[in-house]
C-alpha cells in the first residue's frame, strides 16, 4: 500500500479540500481519503509538499483515430488499420500525459477503439481508461459517414445500433446534425435526424444499459435530442446558417432536462478566429458562458483528434481547453468539478472513478501548485497514476519519496 500526501487534497466534489491530505492506495483501489496521519503507517509514503492531489481528469470528447485524409470521391484513406492504430496508441499516450486517465472516444474507424480501449485495460499499451462508441450513426453520405455507421431509416438505425453494441461499444453516438469538417455532407445548421430516429438510438443503447452522445449543432437538433432522451448533447453550438445564435429558451429546456452538454470547449481558440472570423469566434464563446448562466450541466471535453484549419487540436492540450472556460468566467473549483466527477457521471463511469472516494479506482494526479488558485497549474504534473499504476510524464521517480 502507498500514502500520498499533499498540501492539499480535492476530492471531485464541489467545494471539498482537505488541507495537508492524504490518500491510501492499495494496488488499483483507493482504500482512504482524509487529513495527514489519518491513513496511520499503512504503507510507504510519497510526500508533496507544494502540490495538489486530485482526481485524474477526463476528456468526454476525443477522436483518437479521426483520419482526415479520406477521399471524398474514393471513400478510402491511405492510412492502414495497422497504421492507424498505432497511431491511436501513441495519441492515448498523450493524453494520459496531460493528466487525463480516463476519455471518451466519441467515433471511429474499424471497431479499432475497442481493440486498443482492451490493451490498455490489459497493459499493452499506455494511456487512459477508454469509453468508445465505435462508428457514429449518420445519415449515407452525413457527417464522418467514412466511418462506417451510415443509416437511413428506423430499422438501419438498429442495426448500426446493434452491431457497434455486439462489438463491445461503451456507448452510442448519433450526429443529430450535419458538421464542418465532412466535404459534401449537410451543413451544421441541418438535422440529419428526426426525434423519432433518435429515439430509436436512445432505445437500443438503453437495452445493453449504456448511454447516448448526441452531435448536434442545429438549433432544431439540439432540441430533439433533448426531447429523444440523449445522455449528452455534443457542441450544442445553436448553429446557423448566418453563425452562433444562442437561443436562452432552448437553453432552458436543456437545463430543465438535466441533460449534460459538452461544448467541446479546447485550447486553439485563437485559430478559430483566423479561420472563420473574431465574430463567430465571440458568438461561440459568449453562449459558452450564458449555458452555465443557463444551469446547464456542463463538461469538458475538447474534441482532440479534429483539427482547427490546419492546425491540429492534440491530445496533450486538455488543460489549454480548461484555460478557455476560465477566460469566460467559470470558476476553478467548478472547472475541475466539470472535468473530473461531473464528466465521469455523464460517460456513465462515475461509480468507479472521477472522485477521490474509498473503493474507486486510484486515478489520480499530482501537480505542483494550487489549481484552485490558478487553473494553469495542472499543467504542471507530478503524478498521474491510473489504477494505481504510474503513467505519464509526472511520475513518482521525480518527486521524494519516503517511507511512513
Amino acid at each position: 500500500m502507498r500514502i500520498i500526501r499533499a498540501a492539499k487534497v480535492l476530492t471531485g466534489r464541489p467545494g471539498e479540500a482537505i488541507e495537508d491530505g492524504e490518500v491510501l492506495v492499495d494496488g488499483t483501489k483507493i482504500v482512504s481519503v482524509g487529513p495527514r496521519g489519518s491513513a496511520g503507517q499503512a504503507g510507504d509514503v510519497l510526500d508533496l509538499p507544494g502540490h495538489t492531489v486530485l482526481p485524474g481528469m477526463v476528456d468526454a470528447h476525443v477522436h483518437l483515430g479521426f483520419d482526415d485524409k479520406v477521399d471524398p470521391v474514393t471513400r478510402r484513406s491511405s492510412e492502414s488499420d495497422h497504421h492507424l492504430l498505432l497511431r491511436m496508441a501513441e495519441n492515448a499516450r498523450k493524453l494520459v500525459s496531460a493528466g487525463v486517465t480516463t476519455a471518451r472516444d466519441l467515433g471511429g474507424r474499424g471497431f479499432l477503439d475497442v481493440v486498443l480501449r482492451d490493451a490498455i485495460e490489459e497493459g499493452l499499451a499506455v494511456g487512459p481508461h477508454l469509453v468508445v462508441a465505435t462508428r457514429p450513426i449518420t445519415i449515407t453520405g452525413g457527417h464522418c459517414w467514412y466511418m462506417g455507421g451510415e443509416a437511413d431509416d428506423e430499422p438501419a438505425i438498429r442495426r448500426v445500433a446493434r452491431e457497434n453494441l455486439r462489438a463491445g461499444a461503451d456507448c452510442l453516438k448519433v450526429m443529430a446534425s450535419g458538421g464542418l469538417m465532412t466535404p459534401g455532407a449537410p451543413p451544421s445548421w441541418t438535422p440529419q435526424y428526426t426525434t423519432g430516429q433518435l429515439r430509436v438510438v436512445v432505445e437500443e443503447a438503453a437495452t445493453r444499459g449504456k448511454h447516448v452522445a448526441a452531435h448536434a449543432h442545429a438549433h432544431d437538433s439540439i432540441r430533439s435530442s433533448v426531447e429523444a432522451g440523449v445522455t449528452t448533447i455534443e457542441h450544442c453550438s445553436f448553429f446557423t446558417p448566418s453563425g452562433h445564435q444562442y437561443d436562452a429558451r432552448l437553453a432552458d429546456l436543456v437545463a430543465a432536462s438535466g441533460t449534460y452538454v459538452c461544448p467541446t470547449v479546447h485550447g486553439v481558440i485563437s485559430r478559430i478566429a483566423e479561420v472563420h472570423g473574431q465574430q463567430l469566434l465571440d458568438a461561440w464563446l459568449a453562449g459558452v458562458a450564458a449555458m452555465r448562466d443557463a444551469g446547464i450541466r456542463v463538461i469538458a471535453g475538447t474534441d482532440a483528434g479534429f483539427a482547427v484549419g490546419d492546425i491540429p487540436n492534440p491530445t496533450d492540450g486538455y488543460v489549454g481547453g480548461l484555460e478557455t472556460f476560465a477566460s469566460v468566467g467559470y470558476g476553478n473549483a467548478e472547472i475541475i468539478e466539470m472535468a473530473t466527477i461531473r464528466a465521469a457521471d455523464a460517460c456513465g463511469v462515475g461509480e468507479v472513478t472521477g472522485s477521490l472516494d474509498p473503493g474507486k479506482r486510484a486515478d489520480l494526479i499530482a501537480v505542483a501548485g494550487d489549481p484552485l488558485e490558478r487553473i494553469s497549474d495542472l499543467r504542471n504534473l507530478a503524478l498521474v497514476l491510473v489504477s494505481g499504476r504510474s503513467v505519464g510524464q509526472g511520475t513518482v521517480d521525480t518527486v521524494t519519496s519516503s517511507v511512513g
